[in-house]
């Protein structure tokens, strides 16, 4: 189905270009006229759709869409009339030609998972499978609800990554700016004073003095280092399988970011597949759909190894203990759910746990980061304090005999 670049215009006369599927012109125009759009001019762009350039739907447009479904289903409101609100209301272009899209694809004789499915970078593995589980259940606001949950919580998690990341890489960065800046421009302009002098330099003066020549002939190839470094490591784990897992283990291993990190990803699994399970969606199904949105390859490995001891027979809770790396929390509570038949309510206890442990743990690794990177900074002055004036207090000593 081509793509059609159009410009419309809305019903007050506002004028909006954007990028809509259709079969034909005529059809672009059908699309347009039940999304209260009127066309003024339409070609053809490509055969496939680029997302370049594009406003990305985001978890924030998502969870509005489920806030917006689980009320309307809630109210009774047909599943059409629901998404034709939903897309009348929205101001985001993309998401708006997304669900108009749905709309039609329904009205074709999809359901709504199967209709959601063609749109993998708006709607994952995961989104779809719990419509398609609330679809056969017939509690499709239920699971909008819990998807809206969910979604908050991921972006929550996401946030508290991103806090764990960012804190050390921007201290990080300003450390190492302090050390180019003290190495390239103060200390040369204390060395021919110091070497003037005509003392015998203490060690830690000549070391000064090497590591600052060093820096000066070859900053060119310094200051690039850490993004050069950045790149060829995303290229090699992104292109060599064994690279990948040696890296994720060692993520893993880092003192008070690993541990971290861990409870991250936990957590992360332990909602998702707390949620499907729930959903009615069966065990090996969603270990297999966990697996999918686990990005550290360690853990993804002992989850299919789990799910292979499982479909041999194994209960759960030993498939798991097995692998040796789920810490104990994670086996007692599969162990409490398997016993009381409330699997999803025991994993959700695990997310419960972790969430409040990684925001604790967060906090007090950004309260050691400062001072680690400060006694840095302030041993760095130090080293150049002292191989400075070290040798200018022992000449003036010299010079008093």
């Amino acid at each position: 189905m081509p793509l059609y670049k159009y410009r419309a215009m809305t019903r007050d006369g506002k004028i909006l270009m954007g990028n809509l599927d259709a079969a034909n012109e005529a059809d672009l125009e059908n699309r347009l006229v039940n999304m209260r759009l009127d066309l003024i001019k339409a070609d053809i762009t490509q055969e496939k759709r680029s997302s370049f350039g594009q406003k990305k739907v985001e978890k924030t447009d998502l969870i509005g869409f489920c806030i917006h479904m689980n009320q309307l289903s809630h109210a009774g409101i047909p599943l059409l009339s629901g998404l034709t609100d939903m897309r009348d209301s929205l101001d985001h272009p993309r998401f708006k030609e997304v669900i108009a899209n749905v709309i039609e694809s329904i009205e074709g004789g999809k359901n709504l998972s199967e209709a959601l499915a063609d749109y993998p970078t708006v709607f994952d593995t995961l989104f779809v499978n719990l419509i398609r589980a609330g679809e056969m259940s017939g509690k499709m606001a239920d699971v909008f609800d819990s998807l809206a949950d969910m979604l908050k919580w991921q972006d929550e998690l996401s946030q508290s990554t991103k806090k764990l990341i960012m804190g050390p890489l921007v201290v990080g960065t300003v450390v190492f700016g302090v050390t180019i800046f003290l190495m390239v421009y103060l200390v040369p302009q204390l060395v021919d004073f110091i070497v003037n002098m005509g003392e015998t330099l203490p060690i830690h003066t000549r070391a000064l003095i090497a590591t600052s020549n060093f820096m000066t002939n070859f900053w060119y190839l310094i200051i690039p280092a850490p993004v050069l470094l950045f790149i060829l490591t995303k290229v090699l784990i992104s292109t060599n399988e064994k690279a990948r897992y040696n890296f994720d283990s060692f993520k893993l291993k880092i003192p008070q970011v690993g541990p971290v990190l861990q409870k991250i990803i936990l957590s992360r699994f332990a909602s998702f597949f707390s949620l499907m399970y729930g959903a009615g969606i069966p065990i090996l199904q969603s270990l297999q759909i966990s697996e999918g949105v686990i990005d550290n390859i360690v853990i993804r490995k002992a989850l299919q190894q789990a799910r292979e001891d499982i479909e041999q027979g194994q209960p759960i809770s030993t498939s798991f203990e097995i692998t040796g790396i789920f810490p104990p929390l994670v086996i007692r509570m599969l162990k409490i759910g398997e016993t009381t038949g409330g699997l999803d309510k025991a994993l959700m206890n695990v997310t419960y746990f972790y969430d409040r442990e990684i925001k604790d743990s967060i906090d007090k690794l950004q309260a050691l980061i400062q001072p680690a990177m400060t006694a840095f900074v302030g041993g760095l002055l130090g080293w150049v304090m002292i191989s400075v004036l070290g040798p200018v207090y022992s000449s003036l000593g010299n010079i008093q005999v």
